[in-house]
């Protein structure tokens, strides 16, 4: 699959804002996070999921006809993303407003939003539908049958361990700032960065093993043949050449995924170390510098997602 700017920049950013959302959320639940930083919070994460959708309608042929996807929530995970998304939105605008008039009417002695029954089911809601929303994006590809490499088992708990890292980095960079922050944040994140590593490990192990489910011979009416081209299809490039039809070397798929492992893994990984270790430490700091890392890691695995996927079509090429 030719891999598209917009739909990287999607998957990455709406990713992180929906994982910090979900975060947030349970931090509420704890009552341990100042309202002032989950207002903040909330406003990134609003702003990252807002960009991200945003980024992924420049992909569409027409995207002033995006409004049309809403309708077939029944049967394509594209559309129940887009319902989702939009029902993350109520609940998250609630909470930081709530969060924020927290943090002006508060007493000096409160640091936390008060919770009662109405608080605890806006925070779940709104953890659930931030899950929800990253679930239907990874069905988006896990559900097409004519790219194997998307319909593969690990697809869907990448994405939601992705989003979780990178939201949870950014809320601990965030919370980080009054200098409360403890250890714990650090083992989790490093938790869930070796988690990552293993799924895309796994991933790209299987999808480097496993052949196409038909060969060219069954693409042409001919099963069990060898077939061999001679001519292409047609004369000139046209939308499945443009978006199907995408090679990528091995050499630069090994060299890539090293460089994406770096990012999302090792390096935040390396940065967590000091913080994890040191009892006086600025936490904010390397918090920051790893969920910086962990998007470019993002981004470029994203890149190599699409980029390696090969669509049953490309038999007749």
């Amino acid at each position: 699959m030719h891999p598209a700017f917009s739909v990287i920049i999607f998957s990455t950013l709406s990713g992180a804002g929906y994982g910090l959302l979900f975060w947030s959320a349970l931090a509420a639940l704890t009552g341990r996070v100042d309202p002032w930083l989950l207002a903040v919070a909330t406003a990134l994460a609003l702003v990252l999921a807002t960009v991200g959708l945003v980024s992924s309608l420049w992909h569409l042929g027409k995207p002033m006809r995006a409004w049309r996807a809403f309708s077939q929530w029944r049967t394509s995970w594209l559309s129940r993303e887009g319902v989702a998304a939009v029902l993350t939105y109520p609940p998250a605008l609630a909470f930081g407003l709530l969060a924020y008039a927290q943090m002006i009417d508060r007493h000096d002695a409160v640091f936390s939003i008060p919770l009662n029954a109405a608080t605890v089911a806006l925070c779940l809601l709104l953890a659930a539908c931030a899950l929800v929303t990253v679930a239907c994006t990874a069905m988006i590809y896990a559900s097409l049958k004519p790219i194997p490499a998307w319909r593969h088992r690990l697809v869907l708990p990448g994405y939601l361990v992705f989003a979780l890292l990178s939201g949870g980095l950014l809320l601990a960079a965030i919370e980080g700032v009054d200098g409360r922050l403890g250890r714990l944040p650090a083992l989790l994140a490093i938790t869930l960065m070796a988690a990552l590593w293993w799924l895309k490990r796994r991933y790209w192990r299987d999808i480097d093993h496993t052949p196409l489910p038909a060969t060219r011979g069954d693409a042409v009416g001919l099963p069990e043949r060898e077939v061999q081209v001679f001519e292409r299809p047609h004369t000139e490039g046209n939308f499945l050449t443009r978006e199907m039809v995408f090679v990528l070397a091995r050499k630069h798929a090994r060299k890539l995924r090293s460089i994406a492992v770096l990012l999302f893994a090792v390096l935040p990984a390396l940065l967590m170390l000091p913080v994890w270790l040191l009892v006086h430490v600025d936490a904010a700091p390397w918090f920051a510098a790893a969920a910086v890392s962990t998007l470019c890691g993002a981004a470029v695995e994203r890149w190599l997602f699409f980029a390696e996927a090969r669509h049953l079509v490309s038999l007749y090429y």
